[in-house]
């Protein structure tokens, strides 16, 4: 299989947010299917002793640990390394001809001085008359 120089595979890309969303709800569902089984089992299991305070405390804990497990994102539970090549490699554009760039130049003048006091120019006479 080829494989180009800093292009990212399909296998190091995170998990779609549909599929973590259906992820989160089995996990949650998991764990609170554990928590009614601890509750029949407190009731059924006869003669009470120890084992029944160790299922009632799960009974109790274990929606807290379900709600804070299915809010966490994939992020936050795994830890990705960064890769320290650049996604994009930069490559040297050469250019076969040289052209000088245009250049437009624009400068201020210093106004006329019958234009600072705002009053018309001077009529020339007409030479060619």
């Amino acid at each position: 299989m080829k494989h180009s120089n800093g292009a990212q595979s399909a296998t190091s890309l995170p998990q779609a947010p549909q599929d973590e969303v259906g992820a989160r709800e089995t996990r949650y569902l998991v764990t609170m299917g554990i928590r009614i089984a601890c509750i029949i089992l407190m009731i059924v299991i006869t003669p009470y002793g120890w084992y029944t305070w160790v299922l009632a405390v799960g009974a109790v804990v274990l929606p807290y640990i379900a709600v804070v497990a299915a809010n966490v994102g994939q992020d936050g539970r795994r830890v990705r390394r960064e890769d320290p090549e650049r996604a994009l490699p930069a490559t040297a554009r050469v250019t076969s001809t040289v052209e000088t760039p245009r250049v437009i130049r624009v400068e201020e003048q210093k106004p006329l001085p019958h234009e600072a006091d705002g009053s018309a120019p001077a009529a020339k006479p007409d030479d060619a008359a």
